[in-house]
């Protein structure tokens, strides 16, 4: 075992991921569910709350960050954030003691034992937000939620992983029928917005490679998608661009509610 991953829950109600190294460094990517929830979803994979090392957060939102303050204070973890996503946390979060407080800034190397971070820009509206890439030996792992489209140099960045946890957030004509206002669909369809189903299979063929073993679609809109759909895009579309990769690639949907199984990588 080199890196192990859940996707603990992954939708507009709360977003939280765990990492696990291979000398049991445990990390969480993003907390926005309550601190009691974050402790039943880890329970559930088997996991202890006490034994996280670390709170890597990837911007401001509320279904990214709502349980941080209750776990710094409670916990006292280390979380990392960059200065400006810090400032403009909701003030529901509460205060963060200032010693559990450490910034990172985009495409620089942090070192945490056996795991590498690196932060890359995305495009959403947020302050300051961050996709993350992790190194553990020769694994090569990628987060990338919440954003408009994909960059060319935020594909540099995250070519080639061994797996994605990558944004599948809506299909387009269900949104385009939806209820929101009309402004609330224009920002999500826009570049600060959220992928669709077909952006995210379109940059995901162009990253992907012979490395590449699992996807893990995710942050599904539970008003304007649905998994099988999602799935059927995706799978449609990236293996129409990458069907030599058809066998060794497998696609994963995600919960807001229950946690994926721990994958080993």
């Amino acid at each position: 075992m080199t890196l192990q991953l859940s996707v603990l829950a992954s939708g507009s109600t709360g977003n939280c991921v765990f990492l696990e190294t291979k000398s049991s460094k445990q990390f969480l990517i993003d907390a926005g569910l309550s601190g009691r929830q974050i402790e039943t979803k880890l329970e559930k994979i088997g996991k202890n709350i006490k034994d996280i090392s670390g709170i890597f957060v990837t911007h401001e939102h509320i279904d990214h960050v709502k349980g941080l303050g209750v776990l710094a204070r409670k916990y006292h973890f280390p979380i990392y954030m960059n200065e400006a996503t810090f400032r403009a946390l909701p003030t529901s979060v509460g205060e963060i003691p200032p010693d559990c407080l450490h910034w990172i800034v985009c495409e620089k190397d942090y070192s945490f034992e056996d795991l590498i971070l690196l932060p890359f820009h995305i495009s959403h509206d947020a302050a300051e937000p961050f996709g993350y890439v992790f190194y553990s030996d020769l694994v090569k792992f990628t987060y990338l939620t919440d954003t408009g489209y994909v960059s060319q140099r935020a594909k540099e960045v995250i070519r080639d992983s061994h797996a994605y946890v990558f944004e599948a957030n809506h299909d387009i004509r269900l949104l385009q029928m939806g209820r929101y206002p009309w402004h609330v669909k224009q920002r999500i369809l826009g570049d600060a917005g959220h992928l669709s189903n077909e952006d995210s299979a379109v940059a995901l063929s162009e990253v992907v490679s012979e490395n590449t073993r699992h996807i893990y679609l995710a942050h599904l809109s539970k008003e304007h998608n649905m998994k099988d759909l999602a799935f059927s895009i995706c799978d449609e579309i990236l293996f129409s661009r990458k069907q030599e990769l058809k066998d060794q690639i497998t696609l994963h949907l995600t919960d807001a509610v229950e946690p994926t199984k721990i994958l080993t990588l």
